[in-house]
């Protein structure tokens, strides 16, 4: 079986591909992740996923190399992670009452194979109406200064939201496991087929 290879060093994305029960490696990927002028958030998070995934498997050509990026749109404008509590407030006080789309980017290469494949799995998500207290008591409690948009909807962020629209209920967390599954079989990695 080739190596697999995580292009990423977010908990969030190696504890989804456990999920999927295959060995794997983590590697950072040396990637700018500056957007590019007048890039549109889709468009962004599609190139950061392949520049991840291109990065990692230039060193490694016989692994298959999955990389991922997600970024908040809202109305068109990139949301990204905020770092500190102060632009957490921020967000969170622009995206109440509103949808944002998470757009999350899968690629899936294997360069001595010829393989690549990259794809996008949008996530529609619609906030309540939030008080200053609401954003107060649960930025301090849950901190997701490293999440975009501020929201970490598999523990309490999920309180935040109306709905959440998505044909895949993991990339919201920002690794589409149906989507990645999908890809690896096609690249020659199944993870039924390699369950014991």
């Amino acid at each position: 079986m080739n190596t697999l290879i995580l292009g990423s060093t977010s908990r969030y994305r190696r504890e989804l591909l456990e999920r999927l029960r295959l060995p794997f490696e983590v590697m950072a990927p040396p990637v700018d992740e500056t957007p590019q002028p007048g890039e549109a958030p889709a468009a962004l998070a599609l190139r950061l996923a392949l520049a991840k995934a291109r990065a990692v498997a230039a060193g490694r050509p016989e692994a298959v190399v999955i990389g991922a990026d997600q970024v908040a749109d809202l109305d068109g404008e990139p949301i990204g992670k905020p770092g500190t509590h102060e632009r957490a407030v921020q967000q969170l006080r622009r995206l109440s009452g509103r949808a944002v789309v998470f757009q999350t980017a899968l690629a899936v290469v294997h360069a001595a194979a010829g393989f690549e494949r990259a794809l996008r799995v949008p996530v529609r998500v619609q906030f309540r109406t939030l008080g200053e207290a609401e954003i107060e008591r649960y930025l301090r409690l849950e901190q997701p200064y490293d999440c975009a948009g501020s929201a970490r909807c598999e523990t309490l962020g999920i309180a935040l939201l109306e709905s959440i629209v998505s044909d895949d209920p993991t990339a919201l967390i920002g690794l589409p496991l149906i989507a990645t599954a999908r890809l690896l079989r096609e690249a020659g990695l199944d993870p039924l087929a390699a369950v014991p």
